[in-house]
């Protein structure tokens, strides 16, 4: 009897003792009350949900948002834009001397060092713009660096570039997400693309393809250790998931928040909204290499089809309706071209496809499988067929989707551009110029008098002249029909409320540097 009381004490001790050292699981899940309201600040881990994948991690070799979102917290450039100002600032440099039009110096900082120990220097500038810009790399955003002539190390920590010609972009270029610099030691002795080492806030630690990216707080960091210990980066396919983990609190950030979900999102109590008029531009583009799409009364057809402001309407507020390729937060833009391009008149379009027999052959429309490329393809599969053609989509993940349309595997296609330098001629030399045709000229358009006015815009430091020679090359592309654009994008986050120091950029890009839960 007196060993039964004892066992019972016992149990009732452990019972006690475990009841109290449920206050130790700090990190456990958070739930929700149904409310929207969930207590989550943990600055141990911190989930952003993603619909797609990243395609690859070096900066390099990649050319997309989903990556760019990784990259852009593991390696730093040489200049950053400032978000408020718009105006470019030293991030790895120190400072710049324009010696003459074609001449630059750049001071680099001291002390930094990649997360293998490699120290930055000059050297690995050099290093890796010659790799970006050598034609064997088939680096994507080569363009980037075309204007470049040599690249000179004058010491430990200063580098000479020397243009071909006066480039009035060329801080808008080094400050780009593709101009990151690489460690040149990790370069040579891994896979960037899927271990990549740069000298950013935050070190890489996995990557399981198809689920997740871990990365980790850089402790060493120059500017400072992030409060952030650990950022990972979930594929949730399904954006209506994503937002249910949001509000149950299982993740705490997600971007470009579909329109469709716009009022369930600002119900919800837990988190904090955040929307700017941005960058982006959604385009529908034709494979111009393809004889059907070369007929200037077909991409005629196809333009007078669609309804963009009757699109616009579904956007719920997160789209601006232009004509205009260069959008209103880019350098270039004029808002005579905002109704420039063809209107839309159902009746012409059928006119035209009767008269050329457009509606005999079936169009095939890629688009990816991203909510609002899904919503602007069903939209004008309707349109276009109202007007007599016969349209199949084909919807791809955004990896392949990428691959595909740079391959011209399509008669046409959605494309998106979120200008992360915020400058007209880095949105229609890259996108559209004959030169990157195969690479990221995924339209395959080539117009010799468009491509002239772009290297003009590009040729001379003159901010005056450039504006007025994009509005012109913006203009032909317009009046040629080369492109049909759906709109403009309003950038927009969610994040947790009981997190605070997030910077989103009007280019739709985001930083996790400085968020904090505490």
């Amino acid at each position: 009897m007196k060993k039964i009381v004892w066992l019972s004490l016992v149990l009732m001790v452990l019972l006690v003792l475990s009841a109290c050292g449920g206050g130790e699981s700090a990190s456990a899940p958070k739930e929700s009350d149904g409310s929207g309201s969930v207590d989550s600040a943990n600055n141990e881990t911190f989930t952003y949900a993603s619909t797609s994948d990243v395609a690859g991690m070096s900066p390099i070799l990649t050319n997309d948002s989903v990556s760019a979102n990784i990259t852009e917290h593991v390696y730093e450039k040489l200049f950053e834009r400032n978000i408020d100002t718009m105006e470019f600032e030293p991030q790895l440099a120190e400072s710049y001397e324009i010696k003459d039009e074609n001449t630059w110096v750049i001071k680099l900082k001291k002390g930094v060092k990649f997360h293998d120990g490699t120290p930055f220097n000059a050297e690995a500038v050099k290093y890796t713009f010659d790799k970006l810009r050598d034609p064997a790399t088939a680096a994507p955003r080569a363009s980037l660096l075309e204007p470049v002539d040599t690249i000179t190390v004058i010491d430990e920590n200063t580098v000479e570039i020397k243009t071909k010609y006066p480039y009035g972009a060329f801080l808008a270029s080094l400050s780009h997400s593709n101009a990151a610099i690489v460690s040149p030691t990790a370069d040579q002795a891994q896979d960037l693309m899927k271990d990549p080492v740069g000298t950013g806030p935050f070190k890489f630690v996995s990557w399981t393809s198809g689920d997740q990216v871990v990365l980790e707080a850089n402790e060493e960091y120059w500017d400072g250790a992030p409060d952030l210990k650990k950022v990972v980066l979930k594929v949730v396919p399904e954006i209506s998931t994503a937002i249910s983990m949001l509000q149950a609190g299982e993740i705490q950030f997600i971007d470009n928040l579909p329109t469709e979900q716009i009022k369930r999102l600002e119900a919800m109590e837990n988190i904090n909204i955040e929307k700017k008029e941005g960058t982006p531009v959604y385009y529908l583009t034709f494979n111009h290499s393809r004889e059907m799409n070369q007929d200037p009364e077909f991409r005629e057809a196809v333009a007078a089809a669609i309804d963009r402001d009757a699109f616009v309407t579904k956007l719920n507020g997160l789209g601006i309706r232009s004509d205009s390729v260069v959008g209103p937060q880019v350098f270039g833009y004029d808002a005579s071209a905002d109704e420039a391009g063809t209107a839309y008149d159902v009746e012409a379009a059928k006119a035209l496809v009767e008269k050329n027999g457009y509606g005999d052959k079936p169009i095939k429309l890629l688009t990816a499988n991203r909510d609002n490329f899904i919503l602007m393809a069903e939209i004008v599969q309707a349109q276009l067929t109202e007007a007599g053609f016969k349209v199949e989509i084909e919807s791809m993940e955004w990896a392949t989707f990428l691959d595909t349309a740079r391959g011209g595997e399509y008669d046409i296609t959605f494309l998106s551009w979120s200008n992360v330098t915020g400058d007209g001629s880095e949105l229609l030399y890259p996108n559209f110029h004959s030169d990157n045709v195969g690479s990221s000229n995924r339209a395959q358009y080539s117009n010799p008098e468009f491509d002239e006015l772009v290297v003009q815009s590009r040729t001379t430091i003159d901010q005056e002249e450039r504006e007025a020679i994009l509005d012109k090359a913006n203009k032909v592309m317009i009046e040629d029909n080369a492109v049909v654009v759906m709109y403009h994008g309003i950038v927009t986050a969610a994040m947790d409320k009981a997190y605070s120091g997030l910077e989103l950029d009007p280019n739709g890009k985001w930083t996790l540097k400085n968020v904090t839960g505490e």
